[in-house]
């Protein structure tokens, strides 16, 4: 890959971050199912959670986190 190729890659890449951080992307995904936010963590993640930190807390020998 030459020097232009890859400024040009950089260039687009950044273009990238750009747009899909700017908030009427933010917003128009906000629209979309998929991708929105949920007010609570399902009971069975919250569990898988609770244990993990378990596990963590286990490993490194202190209190669980709150």
């Amino acid at each position: 890959m030459n020097g232009n190729n890859g400024n040009r890659r950089a260039e687009l890449a950044n273009d990238i971050r750009r747009q899909a951080g700017s908030e009427a992307t933010k917003r128009f995904l906000r629209t979309l199912p998929a991708f929105r936010l949920e007010k609570e963590v399902p009971r069975r993640l919250s569990d898988l959670l609770d244990r993990l930190d378990g596990v963590d807390a286990k490993k490194a020998g202190g209190e669980r986190r709150q």
